[in-house]
């Protein structure tokens, strides 16, 4: 697996597509944006005219799509995927995605002899730009051993977590949770304002307890308390993933009462903060 194509070359793929290329893969590349793959292409990544032709040419295909509509027009497309694959490609498939629409889409590329493995990322376009996303996988064993090589050219962390499928139902709730303590820490640094507290000297005492989450190491001190905002991922992106883990909950039956307000309130934000800011903004959105 020396040839690696990337499907997508926003700011995911394209750090992607670079990173492959420091780890000595050849790399080629698709986008319908001229801007992307003009400026992929100054980087020495080659680009094709169609996801068709890109994945003639290739051993494995990533793809790093918004959505699963766009994953399944990527497959499904004239030019698509499916159109020019070859019995043996394996497709990595890193967009955050309803799981339904994974095992469609895995079922369509097996019956062509494409393997499939649904590997979400985390890290933003930092960690896509300096191979060190971390990344959950599922997918049959033997291909996820096939392919570790070219993921850990773009990854610091992978941890195989099923079968196809089980990559997009734990990134949804990876998110979900996230999501969750970015509205809890929010309502705890306003209760500690209220209290006359320094909230940032409170939440270094959180962090040396129990009540510590990645969103109070990381995104409070990284993006929230320096007021950056600047995390790179959207309240847009961010709210799409809650809906499809609102989803996921819809079908299932599950009961999960927090996890639905979480996913209402989240629904609701988007009164007054507007789809572009960055997701981290939730925790200053007070329900009116």
């Amino acid at each position: 697996m020396k040839h690696i194509g990337v499907a997508g070359l926003g700011n995911m793929g394209r750090g992607m597509a670079l990173s492959l290329q420091r780890g000595g893969f050849t790399v080629s590349g698709y986008d319908p944006s001229a801007a992307a793959t003009e400026s992929i292409a100054r980087e020495g990544v080659t680009v094709f005219a169609s996801v068709a032709a890109l994945a003639d040419a290739v051993d494995v295909l990533i793809l790093s799509l918004p959505t699963s509509d766009v994953v399944e027009a990527v497959v499904f497309g004239a030019e698509g995927l499916l159109a020019g694959a070859k019995a043996g490609l394996l497709v990595v498939d890193t967009t955050t995605a309803d799981p339904n629409s994974t095992r469609k889409v895995a079922a369509a590329l097996a019956e062509k002899g494409v393997r499939f493995i649904d590997a979400p990322v985390s890290g933003g376009p930092k960690g896509a730009a300096t191979g060190t996303m971390t990344m959950v996988l599922g997918g049959a064993a033997d291909d996820v051993a096939a392919v570790t090589p070219v993921l850990e050219a773009m990854s610091a962390k992978r941890v195989h977590v099923g079968p196809v499928g089980a990559g997009h139902v734990t990134k949804l709730l990876n998110n979900l949770m996230c999501g969750a303590h970015l509205i809890v820490a929010g309502e705890a640094a306003r209760i500690a304002e209220a209290a006359g507290l320094d909230p940032q000297q409170i939440f270094e005492g959180i962090n040396a307890g129990s009540g510590r989450s990645g969103v109070t190491q990381v995104n409070y001190p990284t993006w929230i308390f320096n007021d950056a905002f600047n995390s790179g991922f959207t309240m847009k992106l961010m709210r799409k993933d809650l809906r499809l883990a609102m989803g996921l909950l819809s079908e299932l039956g599950t009961s999960a009462p927090l996890a639905g307000e979480v996913g209402r309130l989240w629904a609701a934000s988007d009164k007054t903060v507007a789809d572009g800011e960055d997701f981290n903004r939730i925790v200053q959105f007070i329900e009116k």
